[in-house]
């Protein structure tokens, strides 16, 4: 029999649970937490958290790993080395994409992909699935099961020419969505604003990174976010803006919803800790500082730190896309790369959560519930993993991170677990981190050593997201259209 009462127990730490904090012990077994409440009995393994807080592990909803790009380029980590990275940061579930490619088929995508990480994976993940061919199987057939096998959430391109869709095949995505209750999540940039402004700057010889920021103007974001909202009331479904870097979509964001638009966003940390003067670095250094959309300026961070605080962002996610300095990412052409033809995103799946705990936490700009909420709970709600992820229950996944408020690391890239061979934060000296990270009750990383083989992750079949409701309140011009509108859908809409 047993001597113990539970497998492990994590004692004394500032545990934060629905909206409290309490000096308490977390009692685990068979993976999950089995009580929260001071003074518990013993453990198999105890960890003395004293003086730490003991948080959920996070879920970052947004990384690409192992992925190739509309370019042609692969991502430089895989399932393994991503994965790693995370738990390292304090992160214990990723949802990573699965992207099709125009001339792929969804079920050789998904089984790729499955593959890949069931392999490779330390902690827990899921799948969003990239569609870029919505044509009839897709619609009709793909879609549906891949969304009842659990992958309830797709992402869609509103540029990049070998990705993007047009209104229309965007159109039929969404009520797609709408008949089988998952998240739409757009890349909303103009794509044909910024190909006007890159042949120009082209043919007057603006060749350096810089000008990466120059053609992704953030118009061209906000246009394309304001006729994302449009589309998503049309069908009355929500959508989830990705990646939101400027001012200007930060409050059209914020106007939308105030009149009831059922849209959500999500930020990232370069939109807080980048601005546009880091690509303007000698030579080509400044393309290890270009995403899409690139990096704005003060006013723009100010502006997503406001949405993160007052709700506009539900989320902040890594937008991890790491590629390497060199041929295989950001220099195909070595030296004489133009900033159309490097590959665009940043690495940060492991320092996503320590910079917002640092610079947010500690520095006094948000309270411990909301850092909770961005990095957490917020994805386990809208993705399907609501009382399994994200928050600290009994019953739910023993995901935990337990963090030293008072330990100052000065960021290299050296101490780092992804391949990307470089950081964008190098130098920034980052107080509190998770010391300890524990996914279903296995320890997964401690005191800097990682405690779990590859291929120990395990899938995650997600269930519907709890998304926003259709507004009760209308007019009777808004009910009959909504009634023409419903008719459609049944005649229109995947079967």
């Amino acid at each position: 029999m047993n001597a113990f009462d539970y497998e492990l127990v994590i004692r004394g730490g500032r545990v934060v649970t629905q909206g409290r904090v309490e000096t308490s012990d977390v009692g685990v077994r068979d993976g999950r937490i089995a009580h929260i409440a001071p003074a518990l009995g013993t453990g198999q393994r105890e960890i003395d958290a004293s003086g730490r807080w003991v948080l959920p592990g996070g879920i970052d909803s947004h990384c690409h790993v192992e992925q190739r790009s509309g370019m042609g380029m692969m991502c430089a980590d895989d399932f393994y080395s991503a994965t790693v990275s995370a738990a390292f940061g304090g992160t214990t579930t990723i949802i990573p994409f699965a992207a099709q490619h125009r001339t792929a088929s969804i079920p050789d995508v998904l089984a790729d992909y499955h593959a890949r990480a069931a392999e490779k994976a330390v902690i827990d993940y899921g799948f969003h699935l990239i569609v870029a061919n919505p044509d009839e199987k897709t619609l009709r057939t793909d879609l549906p099961q891949a969304i009842r096998d659990g992958i309830t959430s797709l992402k869609v391109y509103m540029t990049y020419e070998k990705m993007r869709l047009d209104d229309y095949q965007l159109l039929d995505i969404l009520a797609l969505a709408r008949h089988e209750q998952a998240l739409v999540m757009l890349h909303a940039e103009n794509h044909d604003m910024i190909r006007w402004i890159t042949q120009r700057l082209l043919e007057q010889g603006h060749t350096a990174p810089k000008f990466h920021g120059v053609a992704h103007d953030p118009i061209a974001e906000s246009e394309a976010t304001n006729r994302a909202i449009a589309m998503s009331r049309l069908l009355d479904v929500p959508v989830m803006i990705v990646h939101v870097a400027g001012a200007e979509t930060v409050q059209l964001l914020r106007g939308a919803q105030r009149l009831g638009a059922r849209v959500l966003a999500e930020s990232c940390p370069q939109y807080l800790f980048l601005d546009a003067k880091d690509m303007d670095r000698p030579g080509l250094e400044g393309a290890m500082f270009c995403c899409s959309p690139p990096a704005r300026d003060a006013a723009s961070q100010q502006e997503v730190w406001r949405g993160l605080l007052d709700g506009t962002l539900a989320t902040y996610s890594s937008d991890h896309a790491p590629y390497r300095f060199d041929a295989t990412g950001k220099l195909p052409k070595g030296d004489a790369t133009t900033f159309k033809e490097m590959a665009n995103g940043v690495p940060g799946i492991e320092l996503r959560m320590p910079l917002l705990f640092s610079e947010g936490v500690m520095k006094g700009r948000m309270d411990i519930h909301q850092f909770v909420a961005l990095t957490a709970g917020n994805h386990a709600r809208l993705y399907g993993l609501s009382g399994r992820k994200g928050e600290l229950v009994a019953g739910a996944d023993a995901d935990i991170a337990i963090w030293d408020p008072q330990r100052r690391i000065t960021v290299t890239a050296g101490m780092l677990h992804d391949n990307a061979g470089y950081t964008p934060y190098e130098g920034r000296t980052i107080q509190g981190w998770p010391t300890t990270v524990i996914n279903r009750g296995r320890v997964v990383v401690q005191d800097g050593q990682l405690l779990v083989e590859r291929g120990t992750g395990q899938f995650l079949a997600r269930s519907k997201p709890q998304l926003p409701a259709v507004p009760v309140a209308g007019t009777a011009a808004t009910h009959a259209r909504g009634a023409v509108l419903k008719a459609l859908l049944q005649v229109r809409g995947p079967q």
